[in-house]
């Protein structure tokens, strides 16, 4: 996907920048289609087959939906891919994912819906022996909703010095 000379990205070089951005909303992404087939490869890989995501002619009578949705799951790795074009950090030694705190769906992502994020710095931490603690909010939102698709605050760490 190719990402537009002005969209909005946060660049940070050392924990200070990364600091200076707390608080912004940086984005959005680009959008990206949730296609059926990639909800029928995350249901196969995921093991969650529920008729809700597969099943296309029983969604269509049967869901409150009036159609297929992808899987909460689905739409929380694919921050993943889209974070990619809203931060750009260096000066690090390492990062890594720690893991998630809030994670919340608060609207279906339809198939054949297309999605993008925001991303926006809530807390920076110091650990101790050069680690940080940094706490991004999420929010992905599908074209044409009112409420978002998922608001997940992810939980990163990085290792700064030498």
């Amino acid at each position: 996907m190719a990402v537009s000379a002005s969209m909005p990205k946060a660049v940070a070089n050392g924990i200070e920048d990364v600091r200076a951005l707390k608080d912004q909303v940086v984005g959005p992404s680009g959008w990206r289609e949730v296609t059926q087939e990639m909800i029928n490869r995350f249901a196969e890989l995921s093991g969650d087959d529920q008729w809700i995501h597969v099943d296309t002619e029983r969604a269509e009578l049967e869901s409150p939906f009036g159609t297929t949705v992808a899987h909460g799951n689905l739409t929380l790795s694919m921050i993943d891919g889209l974070r990619k074009e809203l931060s750009e950090w260096s000066g690090f030694k390492l990062g890594i994912n720690y893991g998630w705190n809030k994670v919340r769906f608060p609207a279906p992502v339809a198939a054949g819906a297309r999605v993008r994020c925001y991303l926006q710095v809530v807390e920076v931490s110091e650990l101790g022996d050069g680690w940080f603690q940094i706490v991004t909010r999420f929010t992905v939102e599908a074209e044409g909703t009112e409420k978002p698709v998922c608001v997940a605050d992810s939980v990163g760490r990085v290792l700064t010095g030498d």
